[in-house]
């Protein structure tokens, strides 16, 4: 059996220390030493915590989407424009519109402000269109821009958690469904969030900011199990 990509945590070094020989006793073992590089996430260590980002990711991605020298955006999204699943013509069933969204998924790890454009194209990952595309190129374009974005992560001094939650009002033209998400932060650290289409429809913009609450609400307890280990 081979094994690899094993990341040890503890509260001292006296303890990592301790749990590094004893597996070193059963199993053989290689220790690459301090963190800094995990399946496509660099870690940077600072004083108050890490620092988690993905710019060799970020770059490869560009460079399979042939957008290295495109021109950065501000923003990931048109906030102004409501994308169709209608909008622009037809598209053929090209498996790289599937493969550039689902490497921009796994870029959302580090990169929360992806979370809502990323969550929008992933919607016609089956039946994508000219104008989806267009808004993939868009997201490529900011991240070009963007690539010094990152996660923080450090150390709270207390346990308390701080949830934000927000809500569209029939967001998407075509079925008239709203979009809810939220973010929890233990501390000063981002440790949770999401950005996802409601499964019913709301009558109104405050029903709509009530399915986004029963949408933390109901992974509140795994949050709170995580914030706790």
């Amino acid at each position: 059996m081979y094994v690899n990509d094993i990341i040890f945590m503890a509260s001292s070094a006296e303890q990592l220390g301790q749990l590094t020989a004893r597996l070193s006793v059963e199993f053989a073992m290689k220790d690459l030493g301090p963190l800094d590089y995990f399946l496509g996430i660099e870690v940077t260590g600072r004083p108050d915590g890490f620092f988690l980002h993905q710019d060799k990711y970020a770059h490869e991605l560009l460079e399979r989407a042939s957008m290295l020298n495109c021109k950065p955006v501000a923003t990931p999204v048109d906030t102004k424009a409501e994308l169709s699943a209608l909008d622009g013509s037809p598209a053929p069933d090209d498996p790289f519109y599937r493969s550039i969204v689902g490497a921009l998924q796994y870029l959302t790890l580090t990169r929360p402000d992806l979370q809502y454009a990323v969550q929008q194209v992933c919607l016609h990952m089956h039946a994508h269109r000219d104008s989806h595309w267009n808004l993939v190129k868009r997201i490529l374009r900011y991240i070009h821009g963007s690539m010094a974005l990152g996660l923080t992560l450090t150390a709270p001094s207390s346990t308390d958690m701080v949830v934000y939650s927000d809500a569209d009002w029939a967001g998407c033209p075509d079925t008239h469904l709203s979009t809810s998400g939220y973010c929890v932060y233990l501390g000063p650290s981002l440790i949770s969030r999401s950005s996802k289409q409601q499964p019913t429809v709301s009558c109104s913009s405050t029903e709509a900011e009530y399915q986004a609450l029963i949408s933390w609400s109901s992974k509140r307890q795994h949050a709170v199990s995580r914030a706790k280990a």
